[in-house]
């Protein structure tokens, strides 16, 4: 059986593809000398790793947490009969860190960012028969030039800091395509018309090429749209016989099928789809189809026991919010982490309201030219998951706390933003959530107090601002966007969470209830976030255990969370 054997980019799906998941051969380099020494050369490697999963996690057979500087990966495979005489694509859905790719023993291309993917055209390289990949992956985490998120720079995991994920972790594959054809789909929906205008994007020397498009809803053709490409994409507007808007829990979806032809002969197809919706900010609210929508947000690290950053099932992704969702959540923080497209396919089909983030610890921000190792790889996070309905907002920065004593840059922050902005005026940005605001459309702090009457002071004349010596509120709609974290073990000394720990159930609950109350009671706030939906490695402040099981009766938080907020009464 193959492991993750479902098609993993749900938003443009082909029929003919090659899933090349399950046994590769695989060896650590820690010295760094398998490109001197030719490892791509080479028929066979020193062990065997069942890919996508991390060489770090038990799913993989290998299961090593220490440091990994290099590590090399190798696989024969073969091309089907029919793809003759066709283009062959080898996609990546994340490398950590720096990959480089080889076909045959032949360079094929390299990337750099561990949570975008990336393919390569690999047809020139290809032979009638046995056919091989090697991939290396390159990973400094300790360089500080890297984002790595939540991955621990120390040997062990501490703290809200877990087990490293090292090379392939998302799934390899490969495709067939005619000469001409589609790159990417960017979705423009139009709530009001209502009507649907698309962007389709394709491979160079497409000029000439005829695009078709069809809609449709649950089965039902409602519109279709037809242009030709002039220099590399077409621009298709589709007028919609039927409005279905999606919505907080109600993950309307419209389908597409988009059929590219060029004299006459049909180059490429495909399938995708796209949800009816539009997000904005009043002058306080969040708006969601233009009507305020609280915000019951929680944290998601994106962890699993067995897998690390890679779920063990398709199943296990839509659980998660499934289980979020019956505690009383209608979205999450995706945090320090770029979700897989297949996590974001649950959301968008169940209606859950996600904000897009990127994994900026690790990388020290106190220098304008750390750019080049950020914005690259977050304009690729942002065009991947540009048409996304669930993702309803962007988050480059996180807690951009001073590094050997010098304080973020300003400039670089506000960099990102403008760029953020610039590739999606649809959405809100917030530059950097938390502590310290350059330039953003969302003010946001994070609380972690754990006393409910000194929690409720914070708030009481106005809106509170935990750290006025590095930012300033201007005025902008305003967010709890992290809270809670309340510490719950078997005993009082497993683990790590924030403050105390309650000493009973009772107590647990009553201060979950009385800090949610004070944000649900203000009207100047428009959603909160809670820490953290499950407890991962060492950090035991979720809601649920590491193995996914609540650790209190779900029905009682759904009850608290789900009541009217202050701010929804005007509606």
């Amino acid at each position: 059986m193959i492991p993750r054997e479902e098609y993993p980019r749900p938003q443009l799906v082909r029929d003919e593809w090659v899933n090349l998941n399950g046994e590769w051969d695989f060896e650590i380099d820690n010295v760094v000398v398998g490109t001197e020494k030719k490892f791509f050369l080479r028929e066979k490697l020193a062990d065997k790793i069942l890919v996508p999963f991390c060489p770090e996690s038990k799913l993989s057979g290998i299961g090593n947490t220490d440091f990994m500087n290099c590590v090399w990966y190798r696989r024969d495979f073969s091309i089907p009969e029919t793809w003759k005489g066709k283009r062959v694509l080898i996609h990546f859905g994340a490398v950590d860190y720096h990959a480089t790719v080889y076909i045959n023993g032949e360079y094929a291309g390299e990337h750099k960012g561990g949570y975008t993917p990336f393919s390569f055209d690999i047809t020139g390289l290809l032979r009638a028969e046995n056919n091989y990949v090697t991939v290396c992956a390159v990973d400094d985490i300790r360089s500080f030039n890297q984002p790595g998120g939540k991955q621990s720079a120390e040997l062990a995991s501490h703290g809200c800091f877990y087990t490293r994920t090292t090379g392939i972790w998302q799934t390899v594959w490969l495709e067939c395509v005619g000469e001409n054809y589609v790159k990417s789909v960017k979705v423009f929906p139009d709530i009001d018309t209502p009507a649907v205008t698309l962007e389709v994007k394709l491979s160079p020397r497409s000029n000439g090429s005829a695009v078709h498009v069809k809609a449709f809803f649950d089965g039902k053709p409602v519109g279709e749209g037809a242009g030709v490409v002039n220099a590399f994409s077409a621009f298709i507007h589709i007028p919609l016989s039927e409005k279905h808007l999606w919505e907080a829990g109600k993950g309307n979806l419209y389908d597409l099928e988009i059929t590219v032809a060029k004299d006459g002969e049909i180059k490429d197809k495909v399938k995708s789809y796209f949800g009816l919706r539009s997000v904005g900010l009043g002058e306080i609210a969040f708006l969601l189809n233009g009507k305020s929508v609280f915000g019951r947000w929680v944290l998601d690290q994106g962890y699993y026991p067995d897998g690390i950053y890679t779920a063990p099932s398709d199943e296990a992704l839509k659980n998660d919010i499934l289980y979020a969702m019956q505690l009383g959540f209608n979205g999450a923080r995706l945090h320090q982490k770029v979700f897989e497209p297949r996590y974001l396919y649950w959301a968008d089909k169940l209606g859950y309201l996600v904000w897009g983030e990127y994994p900026n610890w690790g990388l020290n921000v106190t220098e304008p030219g750390q750019i080049e190792h950020f914005l690259p790889e977050w304009m690729e996070a942002v065009e991947r998951d540009f048409s996304h309905p669930s993702v309803i907002g962007w988050c480059p920065f996180n807690e951009t706390w001073d590094f050997n004593g010098k304080p973020q840059s300003d400039s670089l922050i506000r960099m990102v933003y403008e760029v953020t902005k610039a590739l999606d005026p649809t959405r809100p940005v917030i530059d950097t959530s938390g502590n310290y605001h350059v330039v953003t459309d969302i003010f946001d702090i994070h609380d972690y107090c754990q006393n409910v009457k000194e929690f409720a002071s914070h708030y009481k004349d106005g809106l509170y601002n935990n750290f006025p010596h590095r930012q300033t509120h201007k005025g902008e709609p305003y967010f709890i966007s992290e809270y809670g974290g309340i510490k719950w073990a078997a005993n009082e000394s497993d683990g790590w969470g924030y403050g105390d720990s309650p000493k009973t159930e009772k107590e647990f609950i009553k201060r979950y209830k009385g800090l949610t109350d004070v944000l649900l009671n203000n009207e100047n706030i428009f959603g909160f976030c809670y820490t953290q939906l499950y407890d991962v490695e060492q950090e035991v402040n979720g809601l649920m255990t590491y193995d996914r099981k609540f650790k209190f009766d779900p029905e009682i938080f759904r009850k608290i969370n789900a009541r009217k907020a202050a701010i929804e009464k005007e509606n």
